[in-house]
């Protein structure tokens, strides 16, 4: 076995910070804008950017806890409470968020049309300025991830566990069509006089946060519950063990996503019968120094001898 703290991603630390600066400028501004104007959108889109503010001040929250070292009581570290707190953020933004902005279009679609949009208008230019700003700083981190793990992003967007990242991302994205939703909806007002449209923007953003919601809550759920590495991660650690010496299968290979930068492996292999006791100790600690050096958050490795192998298991 091996041991070591578990680091924090500084990318997704300022990424993180960033989003949450900026949404909380933005929320103000739309706050104030839609009192004056008296825009059910555009009170929507400021809830909108509250719960993405306290959304990103959790996720910061889960960034620095879970980079805690192991001690004698959490022998596997703190990882797996940075999805804990995603989690909960994914379930604020669904309440705190989609409901209050469906609720709130709902009890708008009568309400008259009333004030100068003016100021709404100029408030949504420099927010979607700001946002895409936010928005291209996540894209640049998600590109250069990928990258390093040489998959596409949006192979790497679905199976990377750091939810900060895809939280950030999304939020950003429902952000940006929230914007074009609440102007769309303002100008539609204006120019018809009814207030339907404008109910009606506030609805579809109140939606668009529940799917946001949806998918990152069902994305932390299932890496709190233990998830394994996607399929060619494994397929590559497999091989890596099969290239050790003296190894003629690999019967079982278990990985577990401890958090956003640790990981198990274990595996039962089958040695030659040839191999001495000494031969088998000094591959193990060749693979796992491999497996550590190759892959940085391989936190653990355990691997157990095993008996004779199962042709079939070890070809599935």
């Amino acid at each position: 076995m091996s041991e070591a703290p578990a680091t924090v991603n500084s990318e997704s630390v300022v990424t993180v910070l960033v989003a949450a600066l900026m949404n909380l400028g933005i929320a103000l501004a739309k706050l104030i804008a839609g009192i004056l104007g008296g825009s059910a959108a555009m009170v929507s889109e400021a809830a909108h950017s509250a719960a993405d503010t306290v959304t990103e001040v959790m996720l910061y929250i889960a960034l620095r806890n879970s980079a805690k070292p192991a001690d004698e009581r959490h022998p596997f570290g703190y990882g797996s409470t940075a999805y804990l707190w995603a989690a909960l953020a994914a379930a604020l933004t669904f309440v705190a968020g989609g409901l209050f902005s469906i609720t709130h279009g709902f009890h708008s679609l009568h309400d008259g049309a009333e004030g100068d949009y003016l100021l709404s208008y100029i408030v949504l230019a420099i927010s979607f300025v700001l946002e895409s700003v936010s928005f291209g700083r996540t894209i640049v981190q998600l590109r250069g991830e990928s990258q390093r793990w040489s998959v596409r992003p949006r192979a790497f967007l679905r199976h990377t566990p750091d939810t900060s990242l895809k939280a950030v991302f999304l939020e950003d994205l429902a952000a940006l069509i929230g914007l074009l939703l609440a102007a769309t909806g303002l100008a539609l007002t204006e120019i018809t006089g009814s207030p339907v449209y404008d109910g009606t923007a506030s609805i579809l953003i109140g939606a668009l946060l529940l799917v946001v919601a949806v998918l990152l809550g069902h994305a932390n759920v299932s890496l709190l519950i233990g998830k394994s590495l996607p399929p060619r991660f494994r397929g590559a650690v497999r091989a890596e063990l099969e290239a050790g010496a003296h190894i003629t299968a690999v019967q079982d290979l278990l990985t577990l996503q401890l958090g956003p930068t640790s990981v198990i492996v274990a595996a039962k292999i089958d040695f030659s019968d040839s191999a001495s006791g000494e031969q088998i100790e000094r591959t193990c600690r060749e693979l796992e120094s491999r497996l550590r050096e190759r892959y940085p958050m391989v936190m653990y490795v355990f691997l157990s001898p095993w008996g004779e192998a199962d042709p079939a298991r070890a070809a599935e």
